[in-house]
């Protein structure tokens, strides 16, 4: 409560001043409210209180810091599977007919997924759809994040699955 005492003076001034009572360094109360006696000797030494506590808290901020460092590495992989999933969508606007339109994301995702931050090319999953009317152009990108590095840092640690998956629509023709 009152945090570790240290004495202002030192050894050798308090032996040269005896009337002044600085208390025990020791000490966890101020001097003056310190109380002299071998019962009371137990509750005023507060050395290593410090470690004590840090060893109560280093495993909550470990804890923390790991699960930001995950969860961080898996939005940026999301954030990136998203992107591409748009950029693929933009790219296909260019084509005449869905089979263009298919022949163009794939093209863009081979040339371009590799640029992406946290994505591999090779685990990436690319289903094209166009609805009845044929007025949408729908990408849809599925990633298999089994080999981001989050799955080693802490095996406790509850995260989302390792399946990403992300869909993009486009209007065909325009608005």
């Amino acid at each position: 409560m009152w945090g570790c005492f240290r004495g202002t003076l030192s050894r050798r001034a308090q032996e040269s001043a005896p009337g002044k009572d600085i208390g025990d360094p020791r000490d966890c109360r101020p001097a003056g409210l310190a109380w002299r006696g071998p019962a009371t000797d137990l509750g005023r030494n507060c050395r290593g209180s410090a470690a004590v506590e840090f060893a109560l808290v280093a495993p909550v901020l470990v804890l923390l810091f790991t699960g930001m460092i995950a969860y961080g590495i898996y939005f940026g992989a999301m954030h990136s599977l998203q992107q591409l999933a748009a950029d693929a969508a933009r790219a296909s606007l260019a084509g005449l007919n869905d089979a263009e339109r298919t022949d163009l994301v794939a093209r863009f995702l081979d040339e371009n997924a590799s640029g992406y931050a946290f994505i591999d090319p090779r685990k990436l999953d690319v289903e094209t759809v166009s609805n009845p009317t044929g007025t949408q152009f729908v990408v849809r990108l599925r990633y298999d994040a089994k080999d981001l590095p989050i799955w080693t840092l802490f095996k406790d640690l509850p995260l989302p699955g390792k399946q990403m998956s992300r869909t993009s629509t486009i209007r065909v023709g325009g608005i």
